[in-house]
């Protein structure tokens, strides 16, 4: 619920940037000098590429949460009994005692979004952030690919 209550402020925040970037960047293009022309384009493509990047973010959350609860219902969500700190992370070397359970699982089936989804909790567990992403990425497409393929 957190996450879905910052991405809705990032959301207000963006497009208030937009709409003030925006009204600077027209006067920028309206004086006509160069240099002001060039920075006035820079404001408008500059944030198009925030906007670009924070929906593909948001997209990734939206399909993330789908293919959550998906594995619950099915049972597949593996069970969380990884010792935590205080703070709410996972304690580092427990996750990575159970890490190569979830590479076997990938190893012996390459092509199961399933098992690259965990994969990707057992990454996040372990830290490593842009695996676990990566991971997750490759079990959206493999995803994709068995609903099209069903």
């Amino acid at each position: 619920m957190k996450g879905r209550v910052a991405a809705i402020v990032m959301c207000v925040v963006l497009a208030l940037y937009l709409v003030l970037v925006g009204q600077r960047a027209v006067l920028f293009v309206r004086a006509g000098e160069p240099i002001a022309v060039v920075l006035g384009i820079a404001l408008i493509v500059l944030p198009i590429i925030g906007v670009y990047a924070l929906l593909v973010e948001i997209r990734f959350g939206i399909l993330t949460e789908k293919m959550v609860k998906q594995l619950a219902a099915e049972g597949e969500l593996p069970v969380d009994d990884v010792p935590k700190r205080p703070s709410g992370r996972y304690e580092r070397e427990a996750a990575d005692a159970a890490f190569p359970g979830y590479a076997d699982a990938v190893r012996a089936a390459p092509d199961d979004w399933r098992a690259w989804f965990r994969l990707g909790l057992a990454y996040d567990a372990c830290g490593d952030r842009r695996r676990a992403r990566g991971a997750i990425r490759r079990s959206m497409r493999l995803r994709r690919v068995s609903r099209v393929a069903a």
